[in-house]
C-alpha cells in the first residue's frame, strides 16, 4: 500500500518544539504544547477498539466545532482539526492517497481526510460539513477504511448545530458502524 500526505507532522512538531512557554504551556513527551485539552471520559469507552486513540480524535473535533460553529466549507474544518490534533498528542496526515485494490490488482486511488497513527496502529477520519449524514456518507467512508487496510474510522459531520460523530470498524469478516 503506497501513503502519500500533506499537513500535520513536521510543521506542528516544529512550532511545539520551539514555542515559548507561557503559563498555559505543559510538556508532554519532550515537546512543548501550548494548549492541552482535557479529554473528557465519555469520549472513551473500551467496548470499541482504539478508543483511547478515537477520543482524543473526537475531542480535538469538538474543540473545533465548539470554537467555529457549522456553517463553513469541509476544508475550513480539515484545516482547523489539522491545527487541532498535535494539541492532543496526535500525528497525523492529511488528505492522504490510498490505493483501491481488486483481486491484488490496483484499479484506483483515492482521498482519505485524515490519517492519524501512532507506533502500531491507526484510524481513518473521514469529515463532512452538511446538515446531516446520509447513508451514502456512512458507505464512503467505510470504504475507504477498508481499502486503507486499517480496523477503525471516524465519520466526522461539522455542519449540523452538533458534531455528530460515527466510529466504524472493519475485521475480517465483519464490517459494522458503531
Amino acid at each position: 500500500m503506497e501513503w502519500i500526505g500533506n499537513g500535520c507532522r513536521g510543521v506542528f512538531q516544529w512550532y511545539h518544539l520551539n514555542h515559548p512557554l507561557s503559563d498555559s504551556s505543559h510538556i508532554w513527551g519532550g515537546k512543548v504544547i501550548t494548549k492541552m485539552t482535557t479529554i473528557q471520559p465519555t469520549y472513551i469507552d473500551d467496548r470499541y477498539p482504539l478508543s483511547g486513540m478515537t477520543g482524543r480524535i473526537i475531542a480535538a473535533a469538538r474543540e473545533v466545532h465548539g470554537v467555529l460553529g457549522p456553517g463553513f466549507q469541509e476544508v475550513v474544518y480539515q484545516r482547523a482539526l489539522a491545527l487541532e490534533l498535535p494539541d492532543h498528542d496526535l500525528n497525523c496526515d492529511r488528505e492522504v492517497w490510498i490505493d483501491i485494490h481488486y483481486k491484488d490488482r490496483k484499479v484506483g486511488r483515492k482521498r482519505v481526510d485524515f490519517l492519524i497513527t501512532d507506533h502500531k496502529d491507526g484510524v481513518t477520519v473521514e469529515i463532512k460539513a452538511k446538515y446531516a449524514l446520509e447513508e451514502v456518507d456512512f458507505v464512503q467512508a467505510l470504504s475507504y477504511l477498508k481499502a486503507s487496510g486499517y480496523k477503525v474510522g471516524l465519520l466526522l459531520n461539522f455542519g449540523g448545530k452538533q458534531l455528530e460523530i460515527r466510529r466504524l470498524a472493519t475485521w475480517s469478516a465483519a464490517t459494522t458502524w458503531l
